[in-house]
């Protein structure tokens, strides 16, 4: 069962941004299947919030396509995502957050702040279930 829309924007520009981004997110997710450093999975999750917020239809075509669902449906109904993700999101994650802390040492609250989103992010993956390598559970 599709879930259904919820905050949809009265505008139509709004909607518009929101559907462009989530082609854009879609785009970038695609591109990760093919390139590893990539994450695929974020992008297709940021992809179905924007167009649950833009067009149903670009919602329910991205949450039945035969390929870009599984990264989906696994997290949306699961809370599932493959170990090569976990481990690819966790790298991209210290990686960048600990450069980030590096170069932003000069003002000691934003690494620490850095450090402390970081923490959180891993706790939230590395409580997430592991989909099997087929993609569905």
């Amino acid at each position: 069962m599709l879930k259904k829309e919820t905050g949809k924007p009265k505008t139509r520009i709004s909607r518009f941004l929101y559907a462009a981004g989530g082609v854009t997110a879609v785009a970038l997710g695609v591109l990760g299947i093919f390139i590893p450093i990539l994450p695929t999975t974020p992008f297709l999750l940021l992809a179905a919030y924007l167009f649950a917020r833009s067009s149903q239809k670009l919602y329910r075509w991205l949450l039945t396509h035969r390929l870009l669902s599984i990264y989906i449906k696994n997290y949306i109904y699961y809370k599932a995502i493959s170990p090569k993700v976990k481990i690819v999101s966790l790298s991209l994650l210290w990686v960048s957050i600990l450069y980030s802390s590096y170069i932003t040492w000069s003002k000691v609250w934003l690494p620490l702040l850095l450090i402390a989103i970081a923490i959180g992010v891993t706790i939230h993956i590395l409580k997430l279930r592991n989909a099997p390598p087929n993609g569905s559970i």
